[in-house]
């Protein structure tokens, strides 16, 4: 089935979209979504999706076979390199049980190793992992100042830069074993040092140009070592980013936080602009 614009806008209830994830509300269009249909299957990344920064292939493409769309729900499903399948819902609660059978039966139609619900609210779920999707934006409104403390991984002394590595294994749950593998070719990563070694870091700081034009700084890895939280590294760090990228030329950030989670707490107390939760259950 062919995906109506007119149909999904009525039901968007977060600027969200299958394969690219959260956007600037003044992004999403009939236009992208256009695009990404196009490029389903295709292994092609579109010129702003911000995963081209980590692979040579998209790994997740839409399923146009599987969309079901009505004036009250659109259901888009997609499935990942990996095995991931996920039906995302645009709509109201009511139309969940219908998204829940059509991911387990496209699962099994598409030989998925698991199934996903995604829908879309402006509150938190208790029974699906929630997280909200905020946006940050860099103009003279929303200044973003210099902080102290913070540098520039690579302009550590040698001994302290030697620490990354021990860092980074040490919260490999958070991404960072990730980014130490992909060290040399990503931007640059800002760290906090306390007692002669790297205890907190936020990174890879890196822009990329979004549908419309406008610059997006993309999302970083932030963590603090457990021994060391509860100083205010992490909002060090966040804010330090922050000053990353209105310096270089950032229209804005998004960013997408567990729901209660200590990032999600620190930036609501930051001012950011809530655009909602997007809200995901295995079946």
């Amino acid at each position: 089935m062919e995906l109506s614009w007119s149909l999904l806008h009525p039901v968007m209830f977060v600027p969200y979209l299958p394969t690219l994830g959260p956007l600037h509300p003044d992004v999403v269009s009939a236009d992208l979504l256009d695009a990404i249909t196009q490029v389903a299957g295709t292994g092609q990344f579109l010129p702003h999706d911000k995963d081209r920064r980590w692979s040579k292939r998209k790994d997740e493409h839409l399923l146009a076979d599987g969309v079901h769309q009505d004036t009250r729900r659109t259901l888009i499903p997609t499935r990942t390199g990996r095995g991931i399948l996920r039906v995302h819902l645009y709509g109201a609660g009511e139309h969940r049980p219908e998204a829940i059978e059509t991911a387990v039966r496209l699962a099994a139609a598409h030989d998925a190793t698991a199934a996903r619900v995604v829908w879309f609210q402006n509150a938190p779920d208790p029974v699906a992992a929630s997280t909200r999707v905020q946006l940050r934006a860099f103009d003279a409104d929303h200044p973003a100042p210099s902080v102290d403390g913070i540098a520039h991984l690579d302009s550590l002394p040698a001994p302290e830069h030697a620490t990354f590595g021990a860092f980074a294994e040490r919260l490999a749950n958070d991404g960072f074993a990730f980014l130490h593998s992909r060290i040399d070719s990503v931007g640059p990563v800002l760290a906090a040092v306390r007692d002669g070694a790297v205890v907190g870091a936020i990174g890879p700081m890196e822009t990329m140009p979004d549908p419309i034009g406008r610059t997006r700084l993309l999302p970083q890895y932030l963590g603090v070592l457990p021994e060391y939280r509860r100083l205010g590294l992490g909002r060090l760090l966040w804010r330090a980013a922050m000053h990353w990228g209105h310096t270089n030329g950032a229209d804005y950030q998004l960013l997408q936080t567990t729901a209660g989670g200590a990032s999600d707490r620190l930036c609501q107390t930051e001012g950011l602009a809530d655009l909602g939760f997007v809200c995901t259950m295995t079946v």
